[in-house]
């Protein structure tokens, strides 16, 4: 039997892990593919955690690098459920860096992973839904669903059947592209 509804704290996780060598590029920079593999690890418990069950990564929404990571750096990893769905969850998470000899701390960057339960038998499952309790909570519940709304849209509307070039040269005379049509 699920459990109707759960308390966001319920499955908040929270990871800090010291940044190595065999992390870094050349440049002593932690590669972005490894933090988006901690980011899904985290986002994966705590979806799991929320739901009871198996969780798959649906769709990432914008992962923007704003602060480079440096090798010995100790980087925290914040998540919680902003938006259950009947199968599926958004996992909000923050990412934030600190330097252990001067104490100084970088948000480094911020993301929405969709997360969906699965069953024993690989089928989506109902999920509980989630408490709100203050205007923050309530804040991220309705962003994930309007940037679900707008998802939506962005798709249709550029998708290869209903794409109308007219209406998006304008966009390009500034841009640094070239335009060629052969037809």
């Amino acid at each position: 039997m699920i459990k109707k509804f759960k308390s966001i704290e319920a499955s908040q996780l929270t990871i800090t892990e010291l940044m190595l060598p065999s992390h870094s590029n050349f440049r002593g920079k932690i590669h972005g593919g490894h933090i988006l593999n901690l980011m899904d690890q985290i986002a994966f418990a705590c979806a799991s955690k929320h739901s009871s069950n198996y969780c798959v990564t649906a769709s990432v929404n914008k992962v923007d690098f704003l602060n480079p990571i440096d090798v010995g750096e100790l980087l925290t990893l914040k998540a919680s459920i902003n938006y259950t769905g009947r199968t599926s969850m958004v996992v909000g998470l923050r990412v934030e860096s600190e330097n252990i000899r001067t104490g100084e701390t970088k948000h480094c960057n911020s993301s929405y992973f969709t997360m969906v339960a699965k069953d024993e038998h690989g089928k989506s499952t109902p999920i509980p839904g989630i408490i709100l309790t203050n205007k923050d909570e309530i804040r991220r519940y309705a962003r994930s669903i309007t940037r679900q709304k707008e998802g939506n849209h962005r798709t249709s509307r550029f998708s290869s059947e209903t794409f109308v070039i007219e209406d998006y040269l304008p966009l390009l005379t500034e841009s640094n592209a070239k335009i060629e049509l052969s037809e």
